[in-house]
């Protein structure tokens, strides 16, 4: 009988990552976690699903507050301070949630500091999907054709500067820190669909 799998994706703006955990859980048969885990996580909290989404991924501002909790808050508990930041009320729900997905069975779970909020956890994949510039310039394009080619740049980089600064300050460590993943893939090399298949043959593996 297979082991049961957990395939956590942080990926760089523009590499495909979402779109490669698409096709990875689709090839094994597995669920994908992206944007329910902001709807999931509204209902465990009772909290507006809108305004988390504009929170989503962005690390908490308040200095004071965060002086008082350390270097993270993933120790948390769900006993919200009075003024607890909503980014770090949704960062404590989507790790609850997070770890509840694991424990149902196998399943791709995109961003949201899984790799690390998983780390106690057994039969865990960590993968970091990352890409050469001038392949995310074009799928950046492709998929925002509304954006200007001189704003594209910028967007990348304030994307990934925010992507970054949420998983350091919630966990410590440095986004896309090669010891922070079981691997490091660059989907300019294989593109969305091979590197999808690299990563479920190597899935395959772990399972047994």
């Amino acid at each position: 009988m297979a082991k049961k799998i957990i395939i956590t994706i942080a990926r760089q703006y523009g590499s495909g990552g979402r779109e490669i955990g698409e096709a990875v859980a689709k090839k094994l048969g597995i669920p994908l976690f992206d944007k329910q885990l902001i709807t999931d996580a509204a209902s465990k909290g009772n909290l507006n699903e809108e305004v988390l989404k504009k929170t989503d991924e962005s690390a908490a501002n308040s200095l004071l507050y965060t002086l008082a909790m350390g270097s993270n808050v993933a120790g948390a508990t769900m006993h919200f301070g009075y003024k607890m930041p909503i980014n770090d009320k949704l960062f404590i729900l989507q790790s609850e949630v997070i770890k509840e997905y694991a424990k149902e069975g196998s399943c791709v779970i995109i961003g949201r500091c899984s790799d690390y909020v998983l780390r106690d956890e057994e039969n865990v994949f960590r993968l970091f999907i990352y890409g050469d510039l001038e392949h995310r310039k074009a799928r950046v394009a492709e998929r925002h054709p509304e954006i200007k080619s001189a704003q594209i740049i910028d967007i990348i980089n304030k994307t990934d500067r925010r992507r970054a600064s949420y998983y350091n300050f919630y966990t410590g460590n440095t986004w896309g820190k090669y010891d922070n993943y079981d691997m490091a893939i660059n989907s300019s090399t294989l593109g969305i669909e091979g590197t999808a298949e690299l990563i479920v043959t190597c899935a395959k593996q772990l399972m047994g």
